[in-house]
C-alpha cells in the first residue's frame, strides 16, 4: 500500500520500463526547449511513440509527468556522482559541491529547470508518490555525499533544511532574485548544520 493507502503499483516489466523512459525523456526534451508551457500531453505522446491513453495510464497529469522528470534527471546525477564524487574534506564542503554541481546542470538547461520547479511547486495531494519520491533520492544524494548509510534523526533534520534551502535558492534563481553567488553562499551555509550534528 502507498502512504496515502492505495495499493502499490506492480512492477513494470522491461517494455513498459523502456516505455516510460521514452516518456520521461520526450518531457526533458519539450521542457528543455520550451519550459513548463511547452509539455503538452499530446505532444509527449507523439514525441514518445505511445498512444495519448498510454501516457495518461503511466502519468494522470502534467505535473505528475514533470515531478517525475525531475526525478529521473536527479537519478541520472546521482548515478554521474558515484562514479565521481565530491572531494571535500568535510561533509559538509561534500555537500555543497554536490549540490552546486546539481545546480550548474540545471543551469545548463534553464527551460527544464524551470518546468521540474514549477511543477513541484504546484504539486497537490495527488501527486505526493511522486513528489516523495523526489526527496528520497535527493535524500540519498545528500547521505552518499556526507558518507552516511545510517544518520541519525538529527543528522536527517539536518539534512531537510539542506533540502529545503537548496529548492528554495534554485527558486531565487529561476526567478532573477538572486545570483549564483547567492546561491552558493545560502548552500554553502545551509551545509554547515551538518559540523554542529554528532
Amino acid at each position: 500500500m502507498t502512504a496515502e493507502g492505495r495499493p502499490a503499483s506492480p512492477p513494470l516489466t522491461e517494455r513498459q520500463e523502456a516505455r516510460r523512459r521514452r516518456i520521461l525523456h520526450a518531457s526533458a526534451r519539450l521542457a528543455g526547449r520550451g519550459g513548463f508551457d511547452a509539455v503538452q500531453m499530446r505532444e509527449v505522446a507523439e514525441a514518445a511513440g505511445v498512444a495519448l491513453g498510454t501516457l495518461y495510464r503511466y502519468f494522470p497529469s502534467k505535473v505528475h509527468l514533470l515531478v517525475a522528470t525531475m526525478q529521473d534527471q536527479l537519478d541520472g546525477l546521482h548515478a554521474t556522482l558515484r562514479k565521481r564524487p565530491p572531494a571535500g574534506e568535510t561533509a559538509a564542503e561534500r555537500v555543497a559541491e554536490t549540490l552546486m554541481r546539481a545546480f550548474r546542470a540545471l543551469q545548463r538547461e534553464p527551460q527544464l529547470a524551470d518546468a521540474m520547479v514549477r511543477a513541484l511547486t504546484f504539486a497537490d495531494r495527488s501527486v505526493s508518490e511522486e513528489v516523495d519520491a523526489v526527496s528520497r533520492q535527493t535524500t540519498a544524494i545528500i547521505l552518499d555525499a556526507m558518507g552516511l548509510a545510517d544518520p541519525s534523526a538529527e543528522q536527517l533534520a539536518a539534512v531537510r533544511v539542506i533540502e529545503h534551502t537548496w529548492h528554495s535558492a534554485l527558486i531565487t534563481w529561476l526567478s532573477g532574485r538572486a545570483s549564483i553567488a547567492q546561491v552558493r553562499t545560502d548552500i554553502e551555509t545551509a551545509c554547515r548544520l551538518i559540523e554542529r550534528q554528532p
